[in-house]
């Protein structure tokens, strides 16, 4: 069992910066790919970014591709989402999540074991 706890989502202008944060407990997250999502409101949950367990191979939605970088420590048991150059249309809950098969990365939800709560990013312009 792994639980997932997102931190660093707020409010930022539009071309600012954040970097989230995604907590995991289990000593088994180093073995398991992550995916961050986001959802805005009136629309469905979509892919940000992915990563697999060793953090050799990544992927990233078109919308983000050049703007967002993910990463993760397995010492730390924690992966990171750095998001530059904000738009607007970022604005969204943040979704971190965990695939027990770690080795690829994944695009649909569908994929993915467990989940943290979110977190809101809100961009202004």
């Amino acid at each position: 069992q792994v639980q997932l706890v997102e931190s660093g989502g707020g409010l930022v202008q539009a071309g600012g910066s954040l970097r989230l944060s995604c907590a995991a407990s289990g000593r088994t997250f180093s073995s398991y790919a992550m995916g961050w999502f986001r959802q805005a409101p009136g629309k469905e949950r979509e892919f940000v970014a992915g990563i697999n367990w060793s953090g050799s191979s990544t992927l990233y939605a078109d919308s983000v591709k050049g703007r967002f970088t993910i990463s993760r420590d397995n010492v730390k048991n924690t992966g990171y989402l750095q998001m530059n150059g904000l738009k607007p249309e970022d604005t969204a809950v943040y979704y971190c999540a965990a695939d027990r098969g770690g080795s690829g990365v994944y695009l649909t939800s569908r994929r993915y074991d467990y989940w943290g709560q979110g977190t809101q990013v809100t961009v202004s312009s």
